[in-house]
């Protein structure tokens, strides 16, 4: 993960939506193109690949950011029906049509933050209909934007006031999972694996009903506890298991022995001021650390990439070439889509971004929060976000 090769002095080539060759200037072979760019005294970045985000909700919940402010927890906020219960009641009272417009409108705005892939999740219709209501718009954001997108079904977010647990487990595998598979809306299903929300039992029997019906498994683990979710994750094979805010050895020797992706999520633990994971203890054990923005309302409203790296790189300590390749080819990965994005390689997407001009790699994380992403392309296009 230390290692991110730069070829000074360079070229690349795209073609039909694919990078087609790249390489010193010295080696730029004769060709006639319909377009050039000239990005001297810039950096040529991979696209990134946001592998955890709520990108499909109905509007904000900064009335929590002040409760918080004040002193109150997560939990507490929660248990006055704040939280995930809070944008459940206003996503069920918005239109599909409603909830794509404002969804466009984010977009669009991590598209201009260098993003070119989202995996995009439900988890605040917590009915059939709104669950299958979220699917819907996160499908046609893949359909009617330049972004890659990836569907995950969350249903197994919290649980909906007014029914038991158990009650709501059996409406998930019996109703919601065929709902969801009959539209083919979803590629993923994912479980809050959380003490207050589903036990690491629930959890493993809420995965292997999707995974009977051909979604494959992804887990919200140990963020406010070790709630057992990251040895769930690997025994149910999962993809990734994403947050990890709360982790110990005996959940890194467990993802040793296993392919699921430990997958950090910086905003949302700077946001809600939780313990900082241990993410460089991740990369020392030798597994392929992740990082994803968690995009939400209520504990990280933000899907800057750029931000989430530079977060990684200052509380979390990870070198600037680390928090790179972990925002690119690795949370490629734990979306399946390693073999045609996350690196600038022959024959992968043309999914790529030029910068300001920088001095260095490290200049990127270094100026958190200055705006450097210059010029989009995505599939071989030039992406101009505010036509």
């Amino acid at each position: 993960m230390a290692d991110l090769p730069v070829i000074n002095n360079a070229f690349l080539i795209l073609r039909d939506g694919y990078i087609d060759s790249f390489g010193t200037m010295e080696e730029l072979p004769g060709i006639h193109a319909d377009e050039i760019l000239d990005a001297s005294g810039r950096y040529v970045f991979p696209s990134f690949v946001d592998s955890h985000t709520h990108l499909v909700y109905a509007e904000s919940r900064e009335e929590e950011f002040v409760l918080k402010i004040k002193g109150a927890s997560y939990s507490e906020i929660a248990a006055k029906g704040g939280g995930i219960l809070n944008s459940a009641t206003k996503l069920r009272a918005a239109s599909e049509e409603q909830l794509f417009q404002q969804a466009l409108t984010r977009a669009f705005e991590i598209i201009k933050t260098g993003t070119g892939t989202v995996e995009i999740k439900s988890g605040y219709g917590l009915t059939t209909r709104d669950e299958v209501k979220m699917l819907r718009v996160a499908r046609r954001l893949g359909n009617e934007t330049p972004l890659t997108v990836k569907t995950t079904f969350l249903g197994a977010h919290a649980v909906p006031e007014n029914i038991s647990k158990e009650k709501y487990i059996d409406t998930i595998i019996e109703e919601m999972l065929p709902a969801v598979t009959e539209e083919k809306l979803a590629d993923y299903m994912d479980v809050f694996c959380e003490e207050g929300f589903f036990s690491p039992a629930e959890t493993e029997r809420l995965l292997e009903a999707g995974k009977a019906v051909g979604l494959k498994p992804r887990i919200h683990a140990n963020q406010l506890h070790r709630s057992g979710g990251v040895q769930v994750g690997v025994k149910v094979n999962a993809l990734s298991v994403d947050h990890l805010e709360q982790i110990g050895d005996e959940e890194i020797t467990a993802l040793q022995n296993s392919r699921v992706i430990p997958t950090v999520l910086p905003g949302a633990a700077f946001f809600l001021n939780l313990p900082i994971s241990s993410a460089r203890k991740i990369i020392t054990a030798g597994l392929p650390l992740a990082i994803a923005s968690d995009y939400n309302p209520g504990s990280s409203p933000s899907g800057n990439i750029p931000l989430m790296i530079s977060l990684a790189c200052i509380i979390m300590k990870l070198t600037p070439e680390e928090a790179i390749n972990a925002a690119t080819l690795n949370s490629a990965c734990a979306i399946e889509l390693q073999n045609i994005q996350g690196s600038i390689t022959q024959g992968k997407m043309a999914n790529v971004f030029i910068t300001k001009p920088i001095p260095t790699v490290a200049f990127f994380p270094y100026a958190y929060g200055t705006p450097l992403v210059d010029t989009v392309i995505l599939k071989g296009k030039i992406i101009h976000p505010s036509d």
